[in-house]
């Protein structure tokens, strides 16, 4: 039997997946038409790949719609999704396009020739979503429906549909610069305008004319969806709202007026001033919980800032007869999660939540939300150079996707803890998180990736441009890393640091370790900083915690105190049952899941750092060179305590003080470097350790400032010699030293 041609193979292409397809037409390119042999092979791995492409067309489950209100445009959302390459959707959230679009996708045929991506902008809302389309297409997860989040992959090579945080799409870029992988993606939530999805949107934007035939789909809620179409040329809109019932919105603000005083006098001119007072917030959630009781029967969701408000106001709740009180938050356990989920079996529940609840999952049963008006936003502070984590008041469009959680199922009401007038003079949008935050994490993947730049006439297609001042700041951080040189340009150093998933500051401390002997520890040091603390600390049982936890305390360092909890805690998962240890951690205020977390990363980065040729020593590491290590970081976050004060000069004329958690405030050394620096009520240096300005003035050597006085004669030496002052950002890390006159100072 004759060998194929190479036009023949060539026209048999189109029917593989996009991956092999591309694979096997360089191979045809490169194949010279003389080397017969060479055909049968070529032939066989097409052939194979065929193959690959039914066992994924038989692969696809049956499709049922349930009543959704984004089951009844199915038909207008196959229409556009075949005649266009980019389709935003628009819908509150509970309209199903989140479990549904993938569904039409597949019904469409997409999916075979290359995965449907489907990026969520939280872990949580990926796993929920993946298990929840699995379970109506009656599939385990992780065959046809599955789902990758940091530490886990729930996916296969034969996964049709795949779940996915933004994150991990984006790590994904480095990897397949075309994203061949995939025939579909939908960028789910884009309205919540992270970094990430931000990023995403732009890249998509310049890869779409290269990959005709990959397919976007940007959901949005209500908000603002013409912004999505018209970065995408004009892409069409589909609408599919929700199935809404009326709403009652319901003012209950925090400031009320005080009541009269029995020795207020008449007479007195003051007397008409109204004199208000405030209250507890959790007290008026309580208050707001008694006032729904006389309601109709219906579940309340109640939004909340953090973990610690939600511990604090299900203690203010556990009181109430005939409810039960659950949490929901990112990092709290999959299987307490998967309660909120369930249909409640007698009385009311009352869902405590993070915003995570706002947009990204939608909670059943909800007819009543309790809203404070308040979120945790992220916001970068030029002045500090810091990022900070305050709780502040959340935007209209915020606070209209929280009031449309209770109008699901049936009339609703929301009782918003803040006054009308409050909510009126709101901005209308939250700032997308590209004009609050530091962008050295961008600048760095832009130029390792050869993006373009972030301003000027190569600029980067960013839907809302970043300010120039804040890209500033962003280069500043990097030059000071070593990752960029003193005209902007890529490092060797930037080079490896763009292959770490980590902030760039802490990818930093791990390729520092490399030179200083302590790759182990400080991996392990570099995983604790990327999670939160796993010592837990209840509020009603501070103390408890406290003293557990002071048996790990190094009076000198905190990221020691980090070293010496990690190697108890090995000892103790070698010594007992997986039970045995997760009831111990349970009983010395140790966050399980969080430090399973920090395990699994600490992994993940031993390999990385392997495959850049980080080696790990088999000696122990001394504390000075750790700090070193750390330091080559965390250059901007030196600290030189003034006088015998609490007080801390830092870099650029900035003053902190040591955080009341760290061990070093019982007795705080003269030098100090911090992992962190949050701005709350002031400047507090959060996770310290001592260390030595001459340490300092080693790693620093490419930013440190040297000045010369009083050059003079040294008969003794036989030389030239003069004092020599060395100053990190202000700080004075050598005040005065004789040294000999360098050649450039010599006239």
């Amino acid at each position: 039997m004759s060998e194929p041609s190479v036009a023949e193979l060539r026209s048999r292409l189109d029917g593989l997946t996009i991956r092999d397809a591309d694979r096997l037409r360089r191979r045809l390119r490169n194949f010279r038409g003389g080397d017969a042999a060479k055909i049968g092979p070529i032939a066989e791995q097409i052939a194979a790949a065929e193959a690959l492409v039914l066992t994924r067309r038989a692969a696809v489950p049956d499709i049922t719609y349930p009543d959704l209100p984004v089951s009844e445009h199915r038909d207008e959302l196959a229409k556009a999704i075949s005649e266009n390459q980019v389709v935003v959707v628009a819908g509150a959230t509970g309209s199903g396009k989140t479990t549904q679009l993938p569904k039409i996708c597949l019904e469409l045929g997409r999916g075979i020739r290359g995965t449907i991506g489907h990026t969520q902008p939280r872990r949580l809302a990926a796993r929920t979503v993946a298990q929840r389309i699995a379970d109506e297409l009656g599939t385990p997860l992780g065959d046809a429906v599955g789902y990758t989040v940091r530490f886990t992959d729930q996916a296969s090579a034969s996964t049709l549909i795949k779940l996915m945080t933004d994150g991990i799409l984006l790590a994904e870029i480095q990897r397949d610069r075309r994203l061949l992988r995939y025939d579909t993606l939908i960028l789910d939530e884009a309205h919540e305008r992270s970094l990430n999805i931000d990023f995403l949107l732009g890249y998509l934007r310049e890869l779409l004319p290269r990959r005709p035939d990959l397919k976007v789909i940007v959901t949005s809620a209500t908000i603002e969806p013409e912004r999505f179409a018209a970065h995408f040329d004009d892409a069409p809109i589909v609408e599919v709202s929700g199935r809404t019932y009326p709403v009652e919105i319901r003012y209950r603000p925090l400031e009320v007026p005080a009541p009269v005083s029995d020795d207020d006098d008449p007479d007195d001119p003051d007397h008409e001033i109204v004199r208000t007072e405030v209250r507890d917030p959790t007290e008026a959630i309580v208050d707001a919980v008694r006032e729904l009781e006389s309601e109709p029967p219906g579940d309340v969701l109640v939004f909340l800032s953090g973990e610690r408000e939600i511990r604090d106001t299900a203690e203010a709740l556990k009181d109430l007869r005939n409810t039960e009180v659950l949490p929901l938050y990112a990092r709290l356990p999959t299987a307490e999660q998967q309660k909120v989920f369930q249909p409640s079996h007698s009385g009311r529940r009352i869902v405590l939540a993070t915003n995570v609840a706002e947009t990204s999952l939608t909670v059943p049963g909800i007819r009543y939300v309790v809203d404070p008006g308040t979120a945790r936003i992220s916001r970068y502070s030029r002045r500090t150079k810091v990022q900070r984590l305050p709780i502040e008041p959340i935007s209209q469009a915020s606070a209209a996707q929280r009031a449309g959680r209770s109008g699901r199922t049936a009339p609703g009401v929301c009782i918003r803890l803040y006054s009308e007038q409050d909510f009126e003079s709101r901005p209308r949008y939250t700032d997308p998180e590209i004009l609050r935050t530091n962008l050295a994490a961008v600048i760095l993947q832009m130029a390792a990736l050869q993006l373009g730049d972030l301003e000027g006439s190569r600029a980067f297609p960013f839907l809302d441009p970043p300010d120039s001042r804040s890209i500033r700041d962003g280069v500043q951080l990097l030059q000071e890393l070593g990752a960029f040189d003193a005209s902007g340009a890529l490092t060797d150093v930037g080079r490896r640091l763009a292959r770490l998933p980590l902030d760039p500051r802490v990818g930093r401390m791990i390729l520092q370790a490399d030179t200083e002997g302590c790759v182990r520890e400080v991996l392990v040091l570099a995983a604790a900083l990327s999670i939160p603390d796993p010592r837990e600390r209840p509020t009603d049982k501070e103390e408890a915690a406290r003293q557990k936890h002071a048996r790990f305390a190094d009076e000198s360092s905190d990221f020691v105190s980090y070293l010496n909890l990690w190697n108890y805690l090995r000892e103790q998962r070698n010594q007992r049952s997986g039970n045995a240890f997760r009831r111990m951690c349970r009983e010395e205020f140790l966050h399980y899941l969080r430090i399973r977390e920090w395990q699994d990363l600490t992994g993940q980065l031993r390999s990385i750092a392997r495959d850049i040729g980080i080696r790990e020593s088999d000696e122990p590491a001394e504390p000075a060179s750790i700090h070193a290590a750390l330091t080559a970081g965390l250059l901007s976050h030196v600290g030189l305590r003034e006088g015998d004060g609490r007080d801390y000069q830092g870099a650029r004329n900035s003053k902190f003080v040591l955080a009341p958690g760290s061990v070093l405030t019982r007795k705080p050394p003269r030098w100090i470097v911090v992992a962190d620096l949050v701005e709350t009520s002031r400047l507090f240096g959060r996770i310290a350790a001592r260390v030595e300005p001459e340490a300092i003035e080693r790693v620093a050597g490419h930013l440190v400032q040297r000045t010369y006085s009083e050059p003079h004669w040294e008969a003794r030496r036989g030389e030239v010699v003069a004092f020599e002052r060395v100053t990190l950002y202000g700080l004075p890390l050598v005040p005065r030293r004789k040294v000999a006159t360098p050649r450039s100072s010599r006239s």
